[in-house]
Protein backbone atom coordinates (compact mmCIF):
# COMPACT_ATOMS: atom_id res chain seq x y z
CA UNK A 1 0.00 0.00 0.00
CA UNK A 2 1.52 3.31 -1.11
CA UNK A 3 1.25 6.14 1.40
CA UNK A 4 2.11 9.82 1.16
CA UNK A 5 3.34 11.63 4.26
CA UNK A 6 2.72 15.37 4.33
CA UNK A 7 4.12 17.77 6.92
CA UNK A 8 2.05 20.95 6.86
CA UNK A 9 3.30 24.07 8.68
CA UNK A 10 4.37 21.96 11.67
CA UNK A 11 5.46 23.97 14.71
CA UNK A 12 6.45 22.76 18.14
CA UNK A 13 7.52 24.41 21.39
CA UNK A 14 9.07 23.00 24.53
CA UNK A 15 7.35 25.12 27.18
CA UNK A 16 7.64 28.56 25.58
CA UNK A 17 10.79 27.82 23.60
CA UNK A 18 10.15 27.32 19.85
CA UNK A 19 11.89 24.22 18.48
CA UNK A 20 10.21 23.81 15.07
CA UNK A 21 8.57 26.56 13.03
CA UNK A 22 6.34 26.10 9.99
CA UNK A 23 8.11 22.96 8.74
CA UNK A 24 6.71 21.78 5.41
CA UNK A 25 7.69 18.84 3.19
CA UNK A 26 6.28 15.60 1.85
CA UNK A 27 7.58 12.06 1.43
CA UNK A 28 6.40 9.68 -1.27
CA UNK A 29 6.16 5.92 -0.98
CA UNK A 30 9.55 4.19 -1.27
CA UNK A 31 11.51 7.43 -0.91
CA UNK A 32 14.53 7.92 1.35
CA UNK A 33 14.66 11.38 2.94
CA UNK A 34 17.49 12.45 5.24
CA UNK A 35 17.08 15.26 7.76
CA UNK A 36 20.27 17.28 8.22
CA UNK A 37 21.16 20.16 10.50
CA UNK A 38 23.41 21.12 13.40
CA UNK A 39 22.78 19.96 16.95
CA UNK A 40 19.67 21.64 18.30
CA UNK A 41 18.14 22.29 14.88
CA UNK A 42 15.10 20.10 15.64
CA UNK A 43 15.85 16.85 13.80
CA UNK A 44 14.90 14.48 16.62
CA UNK A 45 11.93 16.61 17.63
CA UNK A 46 10.60 16.48 14.08
CA UNK A 47 10.75 12.67 14.03
CA UNK A 48 8.94 12.47 17.36
CA UNK A 49 6.24 14.80 16.07
CA UNK A 50 5.75 12.65 12.98
CA UNK A 51 5.41 9.57 15.19
CA UNK A 52 2.99 11.35 17.56
CA UNK A 53 5.33 10.91 20.50
CA UNK A 54 5.05 14.69 20.70
CA UNK A 55 1.67 16.27 20.07
CA UNK A 56 1.39 18.91 17.36
CA UNK A 57 -1.38 21.08 16.04
CA UNK A 58 -4.17 19.48 14.02
CA UNK A 59 -3.41 18.67 10.35
CA UNK A 60 0.32 19.29 10.80
CA UNK A 61 1.12 15.62 10.05
CA UNK A 62 -1.00 13.93 7.39
CA UNK A 63 -0.92 10.39 6.04
CA UNK A 64 -2.69 10.27 2.69
CA UNK A 65 -4.44 13.46 3.71
CA UNK A 66 -5.64 12.07 7.04
CA UNK A 67 -4.55 13.75 10.29
CA UNK A 68 -2.24 11.54 12.31
CA UNK A 69 -4.31 12.17 15.43
CA UNK A 70 -7.21 10.26 13.92
CA UNK A 71 -5.28 6.96 13.94
CA UNK A 72 -5.70 4.74 16.98
CA UNK A 73 -2.84 3.51 19.14
CA UNK A 74 -3.23 0.12 17.42
CA UNK A 75 -3.37 1.53 13.89
CA UNK A 76 -0.45 3.93 13.95
CA UNK A 77 2.35 1.39 14.67
CA UNK A 78 1.15 -0.59 11.65
CA UNK A 79 1.87 2.47 9.52
CA UNK A 80 4.89 4.11 11.18
CA UNK A 81 7.91 2.34 12.66
CA UNK A 82 10.36 4.27 14.83
CA UNK A 83 13.99 3.52 15.66
CA UNK A 84 15.32 5.82 18.43
CA UNK A 85 18.93 6.90 18.86
CA UNK A 86 19.58 4.45 21.66
CA UNK A 87 17.74 1.43 22.98
CA UNK A 88 19.11 -0.55 25.89
CA UNK A 89 17.81 -3.52 27.81
CA UNK A 90 19.05 -4.74 31.16
CA UNK A 91 16.80 -7.78 30.98
CA UNK A 92 18.10 -11.02 29.43
CA UNK A 93 15.74 -11.03 26.45
CA UNK A 94 16.85 -13.00 23.43
CA UNK A 95 17.11 -11.28 20.06
CA UNK A 96 14.07 -13.22 18.88
CA UNK A 97 12.04 -12.03 21.87
CA UNK A 98 13.07 -8.38 21.40
CA UNK A 99 12.04 -8.45 17.75
CA UNK A 100 8.83 -10.31 18.55
CA UNK A 101 7.79 -7.37 20.75
CA UNK A 102 7.31 -5.40 17.56
CA UNK A 103 4.30 -7.58 16.72
CA UNK A 104 2.31 -6.15 19.65
CA UNK A 105 -0.06 -4.09 17.43
CA UNK A 106 -1.21 -7.32 15.73
CA UNK A 107 -1.65 -9.47 18.82
CA UNK A 108 -5.17 -9.91 20.14
CA UNK A 109 -5.24 -12.85 22.56
CA UNK A 110 -2.09 -14.75 21.71
CA UNK A 111 0.76 -14.86 19.23
CA UNK A 112 -0.02 -16.49 15.90
CA UNK A 113 2.07 -18.62 13.60
CA UNK A 114 2.25 -15.64 11.27
CA UNK A 115 3.85 -13.51 14.00
CA UNK A 116 6.67 -16.01 14.38
CA UNK A 117 7.07 -16.30 10.61
CA UNK A 118 7.43 -12.53 10.15
CA UNK A 119 10.06 -12.34 12.88
CA UNK A 120 12.05 -15.16 11.28
CA UNK A 121 11.76 -13.58 7.82
CA UNK A 122 12.87 -10.20 9.12
CA UNK A 123 15.88 -11.62 10.94
CA UNK A 124 16.90 -13.30 7.69
CA UNK A 125 16.33 -10.10 5.69
CA UNK A 126 18.72 -8.26 8.02
CA UNK A 127 21.19 -11.14 8.12
CA UNK A 128 20.97 -11.61 11.88
CA UNK A 129 19.17 -14.95 12.06
CA UNK A 130 22.41 -16.55 13.29
CA UNK A 131 22.13 -15.01 16.74
CA UNK A 132 18.35 -15.12 17.21
CA UNK A 133 18.76 -16.96 20.51
CA UNK A 134 21.55 -14.78 21.89
CA UNK A 135 20.78 -12.23 24.57
CA UNK A 136 20.30 -8.69 23.28
CA UNK A 137 22.57 -7.10 25.89
CA UNK A 138 25.47 -9.33 24.82
CA UNK A 139 25.55 -7.95 21.28
CA UNK A 140 27.78 -5.28 19.81
CA UNK A 141 26.42 -1.82 19.05
CA UNK A 142 26.01 -2.58 15.36
CA UNK A 143 24.25 -5.86 16.06
CA UNK A 144 21.91 -4.22 18.57
CA UNK A 145 21.03 -1.53 16.04
CA UNK A 146 20.01 -4.18 13.52
CA UNK A 147 17.84 -5.86 16.15
CA UNK A 148 16.03 -2.60 16.95
CA UNK A 149 15.47 -2.01 13.24
CA UNK A 150 14.11 -5.56 12.98
CA UNK A 151 11.70 -4.83 15.83
CA UNK A 152 10.38 -1.84 13.91
CA UNK A 153 10.17 -3.76 10.63
CA UNK A 154 8.01 -6.57 12.02
CA UNK A 155 5.36 -3.91 12.58
CA UNK A 156 5.17 -3.99 8.75
CA UNK A 157 5.21 -0.19 8.56
CA UNK A 158 4.89 1.81 5.37
CA UNK A 159 6.94 4.64 6.89
CA UNK A 160 10.13 4.06 8.89
CA UNK A 161 11.66 6.81 11.06
CA UNK A 162 15.26 6.51 12.26
CA UNK A 163 16.97 8.91 14.65
CA UNK A 164 20.73 8.90 14.07
CA UNK A 165 20.84 5.22 13.02
CA UNK A 166 24.60 5.34 12.38
CA UNK A 167 25.71 7.13 15.56
CA UNK A 168 28.44 5.32 17.50
CA UNK A 169 28.88 2.75 14.71
CA UNK A 170 32.08 2.09 12.77
CA UNK A 171 32.09 2.75 9.04
CA UNK A 172 31.38 -0.88 8.13
CA UNK A 173 28.24 -1.00 10.26
CA UNK A 174 27.18 2.47 9.09
CA UNK A 175 27.23 1.28 5.50
CA UNK A 176 25.47 -1.98 6.38
CA UNK A 177 22.61 -0.15 8.11
CA UNK A 178 22.15 2.36 5.30
CA UNK A 179 22.34 -0.32 2.61
CA UNK A 180 19.58 -2.14 4.49
CA UNK A 181 17.49 1.05 4.40
CA UNK A 182 18.03 1.36 0.66
CA UNK A 183 17.07 -2.27 0.09
CA UNK A 184 14.01 -1.84 2.29
CA UNK A 185 12.81 1.17 0.35
CA UNK A 186 13.32 -0.58 -2.98
CA UNK A 187 12.04 -4.05 -2.08
CA UNK A 188 9.11 -3.13 0.15
CA UNK A 189 8.34 0.41 -1.08
CA UNK A 190 8.72 1.63 2.49
CA UNK A 191 9.39 5.33 2.96
CA UNK A 192 12.49 5.96 5.08
CA UNK A 193 13.04 9.20 6.97
CA UNK A 194 16.25 9.43 8.96
CA UNK A 195 18.05 12.11 10.93
CA UNK A 196 21.76 12.08 10.15
CA UNK A 197 24.86 14.09 10.95
CA UNK A 198 27.10 12.74 8.19
CA UNK A 199 26.52 14.84 5.08
CA UNK A 200 28.26 12.38 2.79
CA UNK A 201 26.24 9.39 3.96
CA UNK A 202 23.09 11.45 3.46
CA UNK A 203 24.28 12.37 -0.02
CA UNK A 204 25.00 8.78 -0.97
CA UNK A 205 21.81 7.13 0.29
CA UNK A 206 19.08 9.78 0.05
CA UNK A 207 16.62 10.55 -2.71
CA UNK A 208 16.00 13.91 -1.11
CA UNK A 209 17.42 15.92 1.80
CA UNK A 210 15.66 18.21 4.25
CA UNK A 211 18.09 20.71 5.80
CA UNK A 212 17.04 22.40 9.03
CA UNK A 213 18.43 25.54 10.62
CA UNK A 214 17.17 26.69 14.00
CA UNK A 215 13.96 24.72 13.62
CA UNK A 216 13.09 26.01 10.16
CA UNK A 217 13.43 24.41 6.73
CA UNK A 218 16.48 25.99 5.15
CA UNK A 219 16.54 23.82 2.02
CA UNK A 220 14.83 20.73 0.65
CA UNK A 221 15.56 18.85 -2.57
CA UNK A 222 17.91 16.33 -4.11
CA UNK A 223 21.44 15.95 -2.68
CA UNK A 224 22.72 17.98 -5.64
CA UNK A 225 20.29 20.80 -4.89
CA UNK A 226 20.82 20.91 -1.13
CA UNK A 227 24.49 20.08 -0.58
CA UNK A 228 26.03 23.23 -2.00
CA UNK A 229 28.91 25.20 -0.51
CA UNK A 230 26.55 28.12 0.09
CA UNK A 231 24.09 25.98 2.07
CA UNK A 232 26.80 24.24 4.07
CA UNK A 233 28.31 27.62 4.97
CA UNK A 234 24.94 29.13 5.94
CA UNK A 235 23.76 26.18 8.05
CA UNK A 236 26.99 24.81 9.57
CA UNK A 237 29.16 27.96 9.41
CA UNK A 238 32.03 26.16 7.71
CA UNK A 239 33.62 26.35 4.30
CA UNK A 240 33.81 23.17 2.25
CA UNK A 241 34.75 21.71 -1.09
CA UNK A 242 31.80 20.20 -2.92
CA UNK A 243 32.88 17.70 -5.57
CA UNK A 244 31.33 14.69 -7.27
CA UNK A 245 32.12 11.33 -5.70
CA UNK A 246 32.87 8.21 -7.73
CA UNK A 247 29.16 7.36 -7.28
CA UNK A 248 28.09 10.62 -8.91
CA UNK A 249 26.78 12.17 -5.68
CA UNK A 250 28.01 15.38 -4.02
CA UNK A 251 31.03 14.85 -1.78
CA UNK A 252 31.43 17.37 1.03
CA UNK A 253 34.96 18.01 2.32
CA UNK A 254 34.96 20.47 5.25
CA UNK A 255 37.97 22.76 5.45
CA UNK A 256 39.84 23.16 8.74
CA UNK A 257 39.28 26.44 10.63
CA UNK A 258 42.79 27.73 9.89
CA UNK A 259 41.95 27.77 6.18
CA UNK A 260 39.24 30.35 6.84
CA UNK A 261 41.72 33.02 7.90
CA UNK A 262 44.60 34.99 6.52
CA UNK A 263 43.38 34.87 2.93
CA UNK A 264 44.16 31.16 2.63
CA UNK A 265 40.89 30.54 0.81
CA UNK A 266 42.13 32.57 -2.16
CA UNK A 267 44.22 29.55 -3.10
CA UNK A 268 41.03 27.50 -3.23
CA UNK A 269 38.57 29.25 -5.59
CA UNK A 270 36.13 26.31 -5.32
CA UNK A 271 35.18 27.43 -1.83
CA UNK A 272 35.73 31.17 -2.07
Amino acid sequence: MALRLTINKLSFNYASVPILRDVEFCVESGEIVSILGPNGSGKSTLLRCINRILKTQQNAVLIDGKDIGSFSLKELPKIIGYVPQTSTSTFPFTVFDVVLMGRKPYVHWSLSERDYEIVAETLEFLGIQGFAMRHFNELSGGEQQKVIIARALVQEPQILLLDEPTSSLDIKHQLEILCIMRDLAQARHCSVIMALHDLNLASRFSDRILMLKKGCVFAVGTPEEVLTKENVKAVYDINAYITNSVLGRPQVTPLPPEMNHGGMLRAHPEVA
